[in-house]
Order: structure tokens, then C-alpha cells, then sequence
């Protein structure tokens, strides 16, 4: 399929719970799609055989193993096997075609399956195959429990991990993690005896009950780290040949199932018990967030019952965007970290920003195409849109209609006196607005507003610019920097603070330069 179409696979229309969590994740080139009770998958690799010469557990009416080689008795097309979901009755084979085409539907497929005694297999097509890709419920191969266990009853977190697909958030057992069997996702028989054995396992000393997994995430094919709600695991190497699990973090907990990501350097970032964090694996998680915005958690609010808090990796901005969602109705919080501001101590700038409900992202996903025109982080947003950023529109789209983007910057609170005893007064205001230069290449800036707040007291000047009350406040001539720009307007405190702002429709600006000029003005009573 070319970049930038989308085809919807219609057997999945209503057979998932769009109310319940849901997460996907990519392994063998199927998707598979973990929402509570519906484990499936969508498949963009196999043909379909359909069957109703196959019945599960059956001596007779042998079904087809993992690896099977079919031949078509008439078209001589040749299939390896890959999954079969036997039922009484009736039997799909799902499988990789590598020569010909089965087309006839009452052609006899035969083969051989080699796992303990080798045993025939032949079957009739019932109906005309049909090529990818598929939908359909995630089970063990050929519903045969027996041989190869039993999938949980529900599951809430996925993701692939050494050839594994790893399964968790089961709400009977929630300190519980699941492996397949390396390369067989139909496999789950935790007895098996060798080093692609599926396993299972907990997060927790000996003789404990493991913390509460919110996140299953890998790390390359190096380490699993387990994101809990007051700890953080992980497992380094293969648990089923010499892995070992470790502790990350033993005071940390993690928001949810998407509140994290890592960014080119392998460095991982996610939302933890006190704001924003970044670590190394292994390492120890450091809170980034701490200075920049010490009360992030308790301003938030977040709930994992009631919001969405999903984070990326934009490779195109280089920064990473954190959005908090409230699932009822779309209200977000976002946060974009600029890695490009990253100063020596490892803590970069946070921009806020607020997006229309529409537009909550209730996920994120860099797509990474082969053709760069989509080339882009998108936005999985609540009105069922997917979005992109766009550097060139200046309104927000949120749908039928645009909706006006507000901007601005807010410098202070700004000392304006020489020292910590002494008033001072601005004499001289100036902006150096984006711009300006006779035909020049550059954009120019739209029109941008400012406002000015004093008061004796770097509080009081916060508790002015939240409630909107400035001491002086006027128009910009843009763009540049113009002749009589300078604003002379003089206002006197002990402290400043500068907001310059746009929040007209169709308009974007920016700056270079922020000029002000202080006199000292008496002393501070």
C-alpha cells in the first residue's frame, strides 16, 4: 500500500472495544491488538486457506503445524504455514505463499507435518483463497490448549521483545507478565523445556507479590523494562536462556501503558511519580521536570482512570512531546521539550501548549516513510482525525473549520533595580520582531501585541500576569526592527514582567530580540 493511503480492514469494524484501552504493537509483520478480553490481529503477510476437512484435536483429520510446507494438488502453489485456527467444521490456514496460487476452490492442499511423528495432512478448499491482509482473533495455534496453552483472559499491555510477543495488564493477575514462544506467537506452554520456551513471570523480591505493571517496554533486543505504579523493573537478555531481572528504579512508578518514549541517543523519558523524568538502561531515572516545573503532577491532575498521558519523540524538531488528555472530553495539556536547549546540567526548556478538544491525542507515533512528504510525528486525535504539525498553517484545523491559534512568551519576573534594595524604572521597551529586510527570503512576522507588569514583589507580578492586569500594554510596529518602535511608556517597581502575544486568526509572529532599558528608582519600602 502507498504512503499516504489508508484501507480499512472491515472485519475489524466493531469487533473491538473502543471504550476499553487499547494498544497495538508490530511483530512478523502482523499487527496485534491487545483491548482486555479482545486479543487480534491484523495480518499483512499471510494467504487465507478456508477448510472444513480440519477439526482441533482431531487423529484423523489432521491439522496443519507452524512450518508446514502445503502443495496445491492442482495449481502446485506451495505455502509455509504459519497459524491455523481450527474449529469443528471449519479451519483457516494462514500462511506465506512462496510459488504459485491456489485458485481453485475445491483443490486438494496436502503436506507433512515433522514434529514428533511425522503425520500427513491433506484437506479440501471449501472456498477461493484470499490474500492479504486478514483479520482475526489472537488464539493459540489450532485452539489446542493442550499442547499449546492458554492465552489470559484479558490483557492491557503489549510489545515485542527478542522474537517474543510479551503480553501484561491482565486485571485477574496485574503483577503478571506473559511471553510466547521466540517466533510463534501461537505458542504460550509455559511447561516447554528449551531456550525458546514461553515464559512467564513477576516484578518483585522472593516471596513477594509483584507492583502493578502499567507499561511493558523494549529496549532493542538488549532489555524489557517494566514501567509499575511505584516501580520500575527490567530484564536484561532472554528470560528463558540466562536473563536476568533486574531493579530500575525502586521508588519511581510510571503513569501508563504510551507515558513514555526515548529519543535518538537511546535515552528513555517518561512520566513518573513526581514529573518528568529521562534515564539510561541501566541507569538511574533523574526528574527533569523538578526545577523547571516542581508541581507538574499535582497542577496536572492526571488520573490513570480518567487521562491519556502518551509522549514521542519528534525526530523532526528534535524534542519530545508530552500530552495529557482527558479521555470524557478531550481537554489536553501539552508540553513540548526542546532537546536542542539541553544545557550542561541535561535539563532542556519546557514550551506548554494547548490544543482545541478536538484535537486531544489520544496517541502519538512517528512515521517514519520511505517518502518524507509524510515523514512526521502524527497525532491520533479524539475526533478520530490523524494530524501532523504543520510549519506553514497558522489556525489550528479541527475539522470543518479552523480555530484561531493564541501564542505568547512571557518573560520575568525581572529585577529592575541595580540591586536587591533598590526600585528601578523602564525608561525604553523595544522588540526586534522576525523579519523586515528589503527582499529579503525570510517571512515577515505578523502584527504582536505586549504587556508590561510591575509590582514590588516577584509574587505579586506573577499573581499580576496570571490575572491579566498590566501596567502599560500597546501594539508592536513589525516586522524588524522599525524606526519610532520603541515603546517609552515608563512604569516603576522593584520587579517586571513582559508578555508578548498573539491571538489574532490567520496571523503568526515571531522575534529575535527583546530590548529593555532600567534606571534605578529609590529603594524598595
Amino acid at each position: 500500500m502507498a504512503a499516504g493511503t489508508m484501507k480499512e480492514l472491515a472485519a475489524a469494524d466493531g469487533d473491538i472495544d473502543t471504550s476499553d484501552q487499547l494498544n497495538m504493537f508490530e511483530a512478523f509483520q502482523k499487527v496485534f491488538v491487545v483491548n482486555g478480553a479482545n486479543l487480534k490481529i491484523a495480518d499483512f503477510v499471510n494467504h487465507k486457506l478456508s477448510t472444513a476437512d480440519i477439526r482441533p484435536n482431531d487423529t484423523t483429520n489432521i491439522a496443519p503445524l507452524k512450518g508446514t510446507i502445503l502443495t496445491g494438488g492442482t495449481s502446485n502453489a506451495t505455502m509455509v504455514v504459519d497459524y491455523c485456527n481450527a474449529t469443528n467444521g471449519a479451519a483457516l490456514v494462514y500462511g506465506y505463499v512462496t510459488s504459485g496460487t491456489f485458485d481453485e476452490a475445491a483443490e486438494v492442499v496436502t503436506g507433512t507435518n515433522a514434529s514428533g511423528t511425522i503425520t500427513a495432512v491433506s484437506f479440501t478448499l471449501d472456498a477461493v483463497p484470499v490474500a492479504k491482509p486478514h483479520w482475526y482473533d489472537w488464539t493459540v495455534m489450532n485452539n489446542d490448549t493442550s499442547t499449546y496453552g492458554t492465552m489470559p483472559n484479558k490483557a492491557y499491555l503489549g510489545c515485542l521483545y527478542r522474537g517474543r510477543c510479551v503480553l501484561s495488564g491482565n486485571p485477574e493477575y496485574p503483577y503478571q507478565w506473559y511471553m510466547t514462544r521466540q517466533a510463534n506467537p501461537f505458542d504460550i506452554a509455559y511447561a516447554a523445556n528449551d531456550a525458546q520456551s514461553p515464559v512467564a513471570g513477576g516484578n518483585s523480591d522472593a516471596g513477594e507479590i509483584g507492583d502493578i505493571i502499567r507499561a511493558v517496554i523494549p529496549y532493542k533486543d538488549d532489555y524489557l523494562i517494566f514501567g509499575c505504579a511505584t516501580s520500575m523493573w527490567y530484564i536484561a537478555g532472554d528470560p528463558a536462556e540466562g536473563g536476568s531481572l533486574n531493579e530500575l528504579d525502586l521508588t519511581v512508578g510510571m503513569f501508563g501503558a504510551n507515558s513514555w518514549c526515548f529519543d535518538g541517543a537511546g535515552t528513555m523519558y517518561f512520566w513518573g511519580t513526581n514529573g518528568i523524568y529521562s534515564t539510561t538502561i541501566p541507569g538511574t531515572p533523574k526528574c527533569i521536570s523538578q526545577f523547571s516545573l516542581p508541581a507538574i503532577v499535582g497542577d496536572e491532575g492526571a488520573d490513570p482512570s480518567t487521562h491519556r498521558i502518551t509522549m514521542a519523540y519528534d525526530r523532526s524538531r528534535a524534542g519530545l512531546l508530552i500530552s495529557i488528555t482527558l479521555l470524557a472530553d478531550g481537554s489536553n495539556s501539552n508540553y513540548f521539550y526542546d532537546l536542542r536547549t539541553v544545557d550542561k546540567t541535561g535539563v532542556g526548556g519546557f514550551f506548554p501548549e494547548v490544543y482545541p478538544e478536538e484535537c486531544g491525542p489520544y496517541s502519538l507515533f512517528y512515521y517514519a516513510a520511505n517518502d518524507t512528504a509524510y515523514r512526521d510525528l502524527l497525532v491520533g486525535c479524539r475526533d478520530g482525525y490523524i494530524r501532523k504539525f504543520s510549519n506553514s498553517s497558522k489556525d489550528d484545523d479541527i475539522g470543518d473549520t479552523n480555530e484561531t491559534i493564541s501564542s505568547h512568551v512571557v518573560f520575568g519576573p525581572i529585577p529592575a533595580g541595580s540591586d536587591p534594595f533598590k526600585k528601578g524604572k523602564l525608561t525604553k521597551l523595544e522588540c526586534v520582531t522576525a523579519g523586515g529586510r528589503s527582499n529579503g527570503s525570510q517571512l515577515d512576522t505578523d502584527a504582536a501585541s505586549y504587556k508590561v507588569f510591575a509590582d514590588d514583589s516577584a509574587e505579586g507580578v506573577l499573581e499580576k500576569i496570571y490575572a491579566d492586569i498590566p501596567s502599560i500594554a500597546g501594539t508592536l510596529k513589525t516586522p524588524g526592527r522599525q524606526r519610532g518602535g520603541s515603546i517609552r511608556k515608563k512604569v516603576s517597581a522593584a520587579f517586571l514582567g513582559i508578555k508578548l502575544f498573539n491571538s489574532t486568526a490567520t496571523q503568526t509572529w515571531g522575534f529575535e530580540q527583546l530590548l529593555i532599558v532600567l534606571k534605578d528608582f529609590g529603594r524598595i519600602k
